[in-house]
């Protein structure tokens, strides 16, 4: 009984301190992103957080999946239960992804593709999976009902909306909002 009350004391622990991390993470950026700042900001030690996670990769990509395990209630907020028109969609993802609440999840995904634009293998990973995970939610939202048509108007409008938030972090929000 012991050992299993170790181990549940040891996940609820991993827990809080992947919640802790992904705070730091959204707040901080990637510059925050090694193990001494990231076990300072959650109050802890780098080799404490070693004792969680097997090595940096895996702790950074704990902490991404927990990030994402959170943007993905927000998008599921600002949709309904019927699915729409693309039109439709970009105005309302449109909209929210560029609204100031959001925008630190944006501002990171940004710091993660920059990061796998120059090679980095950890981010081209994890940004690959988080890109395929928006892809999935957005389809999932379209009321078309060919397959084929419902991907490509997926793919239309991911990269519309990536678009979007490239073009707000440059300062072009203008040309954001008549994507819109």
């Amino acid at each position: 009984a012991s050992g299993s009350r170790r181990a549940k004391v040891r996940t609820d622990k991993r827990e809080a301190l992947l919640d802790a991390l992904a705070d730091a993470v959204l707040a901080n950026g990637l510059d925050a992103a090694s193990l001494r700042p990231l076990a300072k900001a959650v109050g802890t030690s780098d080799r404490m957080l070693l004792y969680y996670f097997a090595d940096k990769t895996a702790l950074l990509t704990a902490t991404f999946d927990r990030v994402l395990a959170r943007l993905m209630p927000l998008l599921d907020a600002q949709t309904g239960d019927v699915p729409e028109t693309p039109d439709r969609l970009r105005r309302r993802i449109g909209d929210f992804v560029l609204d100031e609440a959001l925008w630190p999840y944006m501002r990171l995904w940004l710091e993660i593709a920059a990061r796998a634009a120059s090679g980095d293998p950890l981010y081209r990973d994890v940004g690959g999976r988080m890109g395929r995970g928006f892809r999935d939610w957005i389809e999932a939202q379209l009321a078309i009902e060919d397959p084929d048509t419902r991907r490509r108007a997926t793919a239309r409008l991911f990269a519309t909306i990536e678009g979007m938030v490239l073009l707000n972090a440059l300062g072009l929000d203008e040309i954001s909002a008549d994507a819109r």
